[in-house]
């Protein structure tokens, strides 16, 4: 890392935890009666905490000690588990989050059931995770339709249960929309992966709310998940969740795992409890390398121009950061995509992961060290995990693939293909300078597990491959501490929350550019994940894949904006307007920081090309933030009013247009409860606005750091 790498990310380090600090607690509500029953479940601690039938609480609880089910040689498991030893042992792991280790033992037939749990302190959160090994010294029966989630919901007379959810990343446009499904007597609902990918079409994180209260509950696992909710016809709601498919028996010694679960509980306002559930997100799950939440990062590359690397070559790669440079351009990362390695019929050709020597006979390293001296880093993408035909792998180790010789998915459930892998992507690493590590996932995988599994080994291909995949990025980021890993799957296909623990999407969708489509998709995704990416070309007509002069548009770029953000304009033509792409890239700058504020949106979600859509980005430790607001190309209104919120109703804050001298001041409560004027003339349009509390308009103006106003 160079030094003024290592400086920006300090500063902004300084400035997150500074923001952060003063948050020692999730604004909502009383944590007490949930973190009872964790302690009920956990410690086995007999509370008295269920209200009386027409008592309303304050948080809705499960009704279910025994959070999971499973069966065993034709039974059920809360038979079995009454009778099975049941040993509990729990640590601090530091001063904010205890952990709890269940372990149930079958002494018959030597299976033991361990349920590691961590209950969080400062928020109204726990998840666990069941893993299954088989103690004894011949196959264990049939275990199958394990449920890592197994729980019943009991809501209030006042209102009926109503489900948030989220699409997937289908790479139509529809990327992340939010979704509501009302909960009746008798209802039911399915979510679920789709191929083995889990955030294919459905989202695998939702908000079930009654009434004012709630319930957050995440399914994280990179396989085929599924859950089903389903109405009684009074009051409650069943909720399980797990691997789609289970049912197999374990060999002496052998060792599975499941889904982890997360459940965070709420009361109040379901908007503010996504923004907990975000501060969760930032505060113990974003990855940290070198210690420090990623910063916003703009990225650029040469992939549209070049068929992602395919045309590449290290000449051209190191003219195009140089260009970048001469233009002034401050860019932290060159990205290069598919296709800089050996391979037969362009970029899906993979499986020889070895440099091409003909266009790179210095290898990559030539272009990260010539990167490194301009004081920016490179991000490489692989995709280890689909192999072709006639590829290295395929040739010599069609034993590690699942297809064998004629390509297939590479098996990470084999020791022998992680360890190469693992030591094989390590050597890259190093060997060519690489600073970020992104990994694709072109492929359903579900066929080939459940082709590989034998009837009575049902769903442990799956597991294995996943745990294998798992323990290949932790091994990655254990040798390397300041890698960054970037994960892609055709776009957001796998960003479930055990991989988002290690990694970021910095491409969240395969649909790419057109502005409504990612205003949506930053609106979806920005209510569970703080940290998302795509790219621009700053023109709002522009294709996947070309090049030439293209007009800067100010409503594109600001459509596609994000905390990590690429750019894929043709930086050799030298008569693009750079003086206007120059002013947007010091404005994304200038905003970054309040992406990790909370996410408020202000309209409706809404794809039609006559609506306006606006949010807000809000840090109320720092009294700032920002709005972002869209008029569509055939909107007939030019003015919008916009009620923000979590502002200090008290305060005077200065708010200001990222494209505009002047100031104005309003107060807290005066832009929570009458709102925000915008009008806007453009048609599509797009506007920034920043605001700052207590911070005189005079000083707004000379460090271009805060507010809210309008635009006429």
């Amino acid at each position: 890392m160079n030094l003024v790498s290592r400086l920006a990310v300090v500063v902004f380090a300084a400035v997150f935890w500074a923001g952060r600090a003063g948050a020692a607690a999730p604004p909502h509500g009383d944590r007490a009666e949930f973190h009872r029953w964790i302690s009920d479940v956990f410690e086995g601690a007999r509370s008295d905490h269920r209200p009386e039938p027409d008592q309303p609480t304050t948080r809705m609880l499960p009704k279910t000690r025994i959070p999971f089910s499973f069966q065993y040689d034709g039974r059920p498991s809360v038979e079995l588990l009454a009778t099975w030893p049941l040993e509990r042992r729990s640590r601090k792991l530091d001063g904010e989050r205890t952990e709890y280790v269940l372990t149930y033992t079958d002494r018959k037939t030597g299976l033991a059931l361990r349920c590691v749990a961590v209950a969080y302190h400062r928020f109204p959160t726990v998840e666990w995770t069941l893993h299954f090994k088989n103690t004894g010294t011949v196959d264990t029966p049939i275990l199958e339709n394990i449920q890592a989630l197994d729980i019943e919901l009991e809501r209030g007379p006042e209102a009926e249960f109503l489900l948030h959810h989220n699409i997937g990343s289908p790479a139509n446009g529809s990327d992340y929309g939010p979704l509501e499904t009302r909960l009746g007597p008798g209802a039911s609902k399915r979510l679920g992966a789709v191929g083995g990918r889990p955030t294919n079409v459905d989202w695998s994180y939702f908000n079930l709310e009654a009434a004012g209260r709630g319930m957050v509950i995440v399914v994280g696992w990179p396989g085929q998940w599924a859950a089903e909710l389903t109405r009684d016809s009074t009051r409650s709601i069943h909720v399980r969740a797990g691997q789609e498919l289970t049912r197999f028996k374990l060999h002496p010694g052998e060792e599975v795992r499941g889904p982890l679960i997360v459940l965070q509980a709420w009361n109040g306002d379901w908007i503010d409890a996504q923004n907990v559930w975000r501060r969760w997100m930032t505060a113990y799950n974003l990855p940290r390398p070198g210690g420090a939440p990623p910063p916003p990062l703009m990225f650029a590359s040469s992939s549209r121009q070049f068929g992602e690397m395919i045309r590449a070559t290290e000449e051209n790669q190191i003219q195009c950061i140089s260009r970048y440079l001469e233009e002034g351009l401050k860019i932290d990362y060159w990205w290069m995509d598919a296709g800089w390695y050996v391979n037969q019929s362009g970029w899906p050709d993979v499986g020889t992961w070895e440099v091409d020597r003909r266009r790179f006979p210095h290898g990559l390293r030539a272009i990260s060290d010539f990167a490194h001296r301009k004081g920016v880093k490179t991000l490489v993408w692989f995709e280890p995990e689909r192999v072709s035909a006639n590829s290295w792998l395929a040739r010599n180790h069609p034993s590690w693939i699942l297809g064998g010789a004629k390509g297939g998915l590479l098996n990470l459930g084999l020791p022998e293909t992680r360890e190469w892998l693992t030591n094989h992507i390590d050597l890259l690493l190093t060997d060519q300078g690489i600073d970020l590590y992104r990994q694709d996932f072109n492929m359903d995988p579900l066929p080939c597990w459940r082709a590989n599994d034998a009837r009575d080994r049902q769903g442990v291909t799956e597991i294995k491959h996943v745990t294998g995949y798992l323990a290949f990025w932790d091994e990655l980021r254990r040798r390397h501490p300041n890698l960054l890993i970037d994960s892609c799957a055709s776009g957001g296909r796998r960003n479930d929350l055990e991989t988002m623990r290690r990694a970021v999407p910095l491409w969240r969708s395969d649909y790419a550019y057109e502005p409504i489509g990612h205003q949506c998709m930053t609106y979806g995704i920005s209510m569970w994940l703080p940290y998302h990416g795509t790219g621009t070309v700053a023109t709002s007509g522009a294709p996947y894949y070309g090049g030439g002069s293209t007009p800067v548009e100010p409503y594109a770029f600001w459509s596609n904006a994000a905390p990590g953000l690429g750019c894929g304009v043709d930086i050799r033509v030298k008569t693009l307007d750079y003086r206007s792409l120059r002013r947007l890239f010091s404005q994304w700058r200038e905003v970054g920081a309040d992406y990790y504020g909370d996410f408020y949106p202000l309209t409706p979600w809404s794809r039609a090309d006559t609506a306006w859509i606006a949010w807000q980005f809000n840090r109320p430790e720092a009294g700032a933030g920002m709005v972002q607001v869209f008029r569509r190309q055939n909107s007939s209104l030019e003015s919008a009013h916009l009620k923000l919120r979590g502002l200090d109703a008290k305060a005077k804050y200065t708010i200001k247009y990222l494209d505009r001298e002047s100031c104005s001041e309003a107060t807290g409560k005066e832009l929570m409860m009458n709102g925000l004027l915008v009008v806007m003339k453009d048609r599509p349009g797009a506007v920034v606005i920043m605001y700052k509390r207590g911070l005189p308009a005079v000083e707004l103006r000379k460090r271009g750091d805060g507010g809210l106003a309008e635009r006429r």
